[in-house]
């Protein structure tokens, strides 16, 4: 989980592990989650279509 706000020396990211959960903030270790986020978030699909590609599976089974 990434919880960013307007001051962003003050996000936080959450990764939970076997071993319980790590919050990171540290400056370089949020750049690599914002970009990692950035390219998920650029890869997904909207709401709408999202659900035509699940209703588009389902009739498929």
């Amino acid at each position: 989980m990434y919880v960013g706000g307007a001051v962003p020396k003050l996000d936080t990211a959450v990764r939970d592990a076997p071993q319980g959960a790590a919050f990171i903030d540290s400056e370089a270790q949020l750049g690599a989650f914002r970009t990692l986020f950035r390219k998920v978030e650029a890869a997904s699909l909207d709401p709408e279509r999202s659900r035509d590609f699940i209703h588009t599976l389902v009739n498929e089974l």
